[in-house]
């Protein structure tokens, strides 16, 4: 009798993966945690006292957290340079350790050498990152020339380590964390269905909720399909597996979303605004209300459900009969005569349920499931031949792009930020503590980090603090708690370091909060623990927060419109570049590499909105401007999601013989063309008297109307209504930015 305990693994495994892409978070907090606890057990094997104990676990964390090469060959290169750099930077600081104003200088020289080092890619960063934290340890450690032989001996041991854990017992290899990325899209498309099922099947009071869930469940697939095309290169055994698995998972990408804004409609909408899956907080549109066919409805359901079934099967194990015939009935809807007796916005759901599960086909075949075609109907062959015809033809080819030299430089300026906002808190801090001066330094060097504005500099020093503070009041009763109890204390430092590290991309609050109940433990370790250290820490923490503030704002300042208003510009300047290739291609024009020219523009959209968070974080005393960066995101972002799906469209031309190229599209679009352009010249000069264009609709320029139901035969019905919310979408952006309008003439 079969055992109920292998679904539930699996349902929890999935849940696991997709909460976890690729299951990245998690290998890095057991990596870390790991480490530090393989190096304080050899080193308590060897007699090492608490001191260099402390030494070992700090030395292993830094010398696994740093390294971020993807590949094991200049991961390892890495770790071997990080263990000179690491000693060296102990040796500097012993040495200057009765030196205060040396010591200061150099530590100041260093932590600018450290963030010019990023300029020389993820190696240099690392070493970078190794010779500051490796400086502040041995402050932290209190090293000195004479006890130096022995704390150099606990770093090499915590290096050795570090290497030991990463290379053989918990490895990691870009095919292996490909793979995981790949079952953690299945399982996040998954759950972005169950999350349409239940938007399908709310209520009026449940509507709004559901329509979240969907919004979430859709931001959490595109954020794991960008995870995986950022893996691609270097975990697939060559480039032309790598442009098929990133092909078919954009198409994935694009059905699902295509079909969550149909079902938007189905249940409610004619004609459903692509706003509202991209704008928190916007309603589930309720005008224009139809009676649905209760067995259309009944259908619907049960073939979403079906397809998300299809989607959890595992690639690795042949389709039974039952699931071929399901698949079977899903891939026939994408022709008219199987379409079910129901309204147009209906029969449009089925429609994208059967090119959702043409995706999930692809993506199949391109993940190397096993292939039994012999349950094959003739629309499931058709799609077959559709999906390999394609694969023949795919291709790749780079782009090289300039750098900005000198203080321009962003890790030029930051370094020099740095470096004076250091000396800052050097000076701060010893006014405070002339033993513990250096944790205003951290936090200094810790709120330029992945932040490029001023902003966003001010939004990291709160969270820091604010971690800081909670971490605080945890250590004091865990301080009390652990006493003298050594290896109980080095167990709670081993779970907060793996929590710090699993929780660090969710929420740097979180993190900060971990790493200080850690310290805190620490410093019980070192018996150096009392309730005024961990009040200085408080201190130190905001010093040195309002010290990287202060350097932002004053040295080489981006200010956070000007950054904003930079990537935007990028923002648009891509959309720009994938919408005319796409239509250029549409037209008849020759193919090009449209799907890398729509990942710039995910990533340049993922920027953008990374740079607004200090615009629209809670705290910010300014509303109004909170709601127009939101809105103006969720903007791009429907701009975002239909250019995709033209340059899909686009690249099936070559394979697909029912598809033809319409010339007449290059004509409809110019308006897109130059309102996007007139948009980007407003943002970069705010002198630009540019304007944008209305008119008549897109479908009208070509001489149609709007088809209530776009047949799917001919290239122009498929694109019509991507051009035309992308022209609304467009023109919608002209009013929060201040762009003038004008009617056109045509």
């Amino acid at each position: 009798m079969r055992s109920a305990g292998g679904p539930v693994r699996a349902r929890v495994r999935d849940r696991v993966a997709a909460s976890d892409p690729g299951l990245l978070r998690l290998a890095a907090g057991l990596r870390t945690a790991g480490a530090i606890a393989l190096a304080v057990a050899v080193l308590a094997l060897l007699g090492a006292d608490v001191t260099h104990l402390v030494t070992g676990a700090l030395a292993a964390m830094v010398a696994t957290f740093a390294i971020r090469e993807k590949q094991r060959g200049p991961q390892a290169l890495t770790l071997a340079l990080g263990l000179p750099v690491a000693l060296a930077s102990m040796t500097l600081a012993a040495v200057l350790h009765r030196h205060v104003v040396a010591g200061d200088l150099a530590f100041v020289a260093l932590i600018f050498c450290a963030v010019y080092g990023r300029r020389f890619g993820d190696r240099g960063t690392a070493l970078g990152l190794i010779g500051f934290q490796t400086y502040f340890m041995s402050l932290f450690v209190g090293a000195t020339v004479s006890g130096l032989p022995e704390l150099c001996w606990a770093v090499s041991v915590a290096f050795a380590c570090s290497a030991l854990v990463r290379f053989v017992l918990v490895p990691e290899t870009p095919t292996g964390v490909l793979e995981r990325l790949r079952s953690a899209f299945r399982a996040r498309l998954a759950q972005l269905l169950s999350a349409q099922l239940e938007l399908l099947d709310a209520g009026p009071q449940e509507a709004d909720r559901a329509l979240e869930h969907v919004r979430e469940g859709t931001g959490r697939l595109h954020e794991t399909a960008l995870l995986i095309q950022g893996r691609l290169e270097e975990g697939t055994a060559d480039e032309a597996m790598a442009r098929l698995v990133q092909r078919r998972v954009a198409d994935a990408e694009i059905a699902a979303e295509r079909l969550g804004l149909s079902l938007l409609a189905a249940r409610g909408a004619e004609r459903a605004d692509t706003l509202a899956m991209h704008l928190p907080g916007a309603p589930v549109p309720s005008g224009g209300r139809h009676p649905v066919r209760e067995e259309a409805s009944v259908t619907l359901r049960r073939d979403l459900e079906a397809l998300r079934v299809l989607v959890l099967h595992p690639v690795g194990q042949a389709t039974g009969t039952a699931l071929s015939q399901v698949r079977n009935r899903l891939l026939a809807y994408r022709d008219e005569e199987n379409l079910p007796d129901a309204s147009p916005a209906v029969q449009d759901a089925f429609r994208a349920i059967g090119e959702t599960a043409r995706a999930v086909l692809g993506l199949r075949i391109a993940l190397g499931g096993t292939q039994d075609e012999s349950d094959d109907s003739p629309a499931t062959a058709r799609s077959r031949e559709e999906l390999y015809a394609e694969d023949a033809v795919l291709d790749a080819e780079e782009e090289a792009s300039e750098e900005p030299s000198g203080l321009r430089r962003p890790t030029t300026r930051a370094a020099v930020q740095v470096a004076v906002g250091s000396t800052l808190a050097i000076v701060g801090g010893e006014l405070l503590s002339h033993d513990r001066w250096y944790w205003a330094v951290l936090t200094c060097w810790i709120v330029f980090l992945n932040t490029a504005s001023t902003g966003e500099i001010l939004v990291k020093g709160y969270r820091r603090l604010l971690g800081t503070v909670l971490g605080v009041l945890a250590g004091i009763v865990l301080a009390g708690a652990v006493g003298s109890h050594t290896w109980t204390a080095f167990v709670l430092v081993l779970l907060f370091v793996f929590a710090m590290f699993y929780s660090a991309p969710l929420s740097y609050t979180l993190s900060s909060f971990f790493v200080t109940a850690a310290l805190g433990l620490l410093y019980t370790l070192l018996q150096t623990y009392s309730l005024s250290v961990l009040v200085l820490r408080i201190e130190e923490t905001a010093l040195g927060a309002a010290c990287g503030v202060i350097a932002a704002a004053v040295v080489l300042p981006v200010q956070t419109d000007r950054r904003t208003n930079e990537l935007l510009a990028t923002v648009l300047d891509r959309l720009g570049e994938v919408t005319r290739s796409s239509v250029d291609q549409l037209s008849g024009g020759p193919p090009v590499e449209l799907l890398d020219q729509a990942r710039d523009l995910d990533q340049a959209l993922a920027d953008l909105r990374a740079a607004v968070q200090p615009l629209t974080h809670p705290v910010t005393p300014l509303r109004a401007r909170k709601e127009t960066a939101r809105y103006v995101v969720a903007l791009l972002e429907t701009c975002a999601y239909h250019a995709r799906s033209l340059a899909a469209t686009a690249e099936l031309l070559p394979t697909h013989p029912s598809i033809a190229a319409d010339p007449r599209l290059r004509r409809a679009a110019g308006r897109i063309a130059h309102n996007i352009e007139a948009i980007a010249a407003h943002v970069t000069d705010e002198l630009s008297t540019a304007g944008i264009e209305t008119g008549p609709s897109i479908a009208s320029l070509l001489g149609r109307t709007v088809p209530g139901a776009p047949r799917y035969g001919r290239v122009t019905d498929r694109v019509l209504r991507h051009l035309q919310r992308l022209d609304e979408a467009v023109s919608g952006l002209a009013r929060p930015l201040g762009v003038p309008v004008k009617a056109s003439d045509g």
